[in-house]
């Protein structure tokens, strides 16, 4: 990386420019010298996989700036959301900015965040399923997930169930949750409102859980009310969906998987996916990967399952961190 690229500065500058979308990022390099154009530009061209945690703490203190900096007459929440939804749209948007202007008061939620899975569980385990699942729908989904499989059986399609449900949060209760949270783990007050859950965020959390632990909580979830979940499997983005990406995202994802991971994924894709690799792939790469599916033994599905998970995991960075687009009904890729 060269060394203006690592300056703070310009790194948080590519990576909000990156969070909010070509063409707001475009309209923004035309009001930026020659230089900084460069400088930026070869910092967005060097940063790795982020994480939500990045992109949201990168914002949040943009966010602060913005306050500091708020003309008369334009706050700077209102200034964020306009510019956020113009860049991604109100639905992509919404679950972000919500979850940035919250993150910027709520210390409660935000201290869950920093626990490990176990803890989160243990802690939340006996509240109504209606308090985990806006506790979850907070979460980030990988996190959520890990806690998911850590409580009761009987009570995780429920959850999902009440997150797919959720349409919002009064601010009332939610400062009452977060204030419940925050003295139990540091005790001082906190207060703010966000748009959390629906079918998007329960499929987003279900995206994380294994095969097996995902197909159980559907069909519950089933028997229970059959077009929610059906809504749900409708948003879920999984390893066949990978066929509808294009080319260069496909490359790029490519470039970022290790080669066994593949081959052991691969096992069980459809012909169409694997064509759709092979194409992005030199013919020499290819050819070697087909080598290897063909003189691969028998594998056990678990661990095929679980390549594919992992390759889907790294397909969500990437969309995260806006290096690679999941095209698609059911693979809009989420900030």
């Amino acid at each position: 990386m060269t060394q203006e690229a690592k300056t703070p500065g310009t790194r948080e500058a590519a990576m909000l420019l990156l969070s909010v979308g070509g063409d707001l990022a475009a309209e923004v390099f035309k009001n930026l010298g020659a230089k900084e154009v460069q400088r930026i530009g070869a910092a967005m061209t060097e940063l790795g996989p982020l994480s939500q945690s990045e992109v949201d703490e990168t914002l949040g203190r943009f966010l602060q700036d913005a306050e500091n900096q708020a003309a008369i007459g334009l706050g700077a929440d209102e200034f964020i959301r306009n510019t956020l939804t113009s860049a991604l749209g109100a639905d992509k948007a919404s679950s972000l900015i919500d979850r940035i202007l919250l993150g910027r008061s709520s210390k409660g939620l935000e201290t869950l965040k920093w626990m490990d899975a176990r803890s989160v569980a243990d802690n939340i385990r006996l509240e109504h399923p209606q308090t985990i699942a806006i506790i979850l729908a907070y979460l980030e989904p990988d996190q959520a997930a890990d806690v998911l499989m850590r409580l009761p059986e009987n009570v995780r399609p429920e959850v999902i169930t009440r997150i797919a449900t959720l349409d919002g949060v009064h601010p009332d209760a939610l400062n009452k949750l977060d204030e419940l949270i925050e003295r139990r783990f540091s005790g001082a007050p906190a207060s703010r409102t966000a748009t959390l859950g629906g079918a998007r965020s329960a499929a987003n959390i279900l995206n994380h859980l294994d095969g097996s632990q995902e197909t159980a909580v559907l069909t519950s979830i089933r028997a229970a009310d059959e077009p929610l979940a059906v809504q749900i499997e409708d948003l879920i983005f999984t390893f066949s969906d990978l066929t509808d990406i294009d080319d260069r995202s496909m490359q790029a994802l490519l470039r970022d998987l290790p080669g066994e991971q593949l081959v052991v994924a691969m096992k069980a894709a459809d012909e169409t996916l694997k064509e759709k690799i092979y194409k992005n792939m030199s013919q020499r790469a290819g050819d070697m990967l087909k080598e290897d599916l063909a003189t691969r033994g028998p594998m056990r599905l678990s661990d095929v399952e679980a390549a594919q998970k992992e390759i889907l995991a790294t397909a969500r960075k990437l969309a995260d961190a806006g290096q690679i687009s999941l095209g698609g009904a059911k693979g809009e890729s989420y900030v």
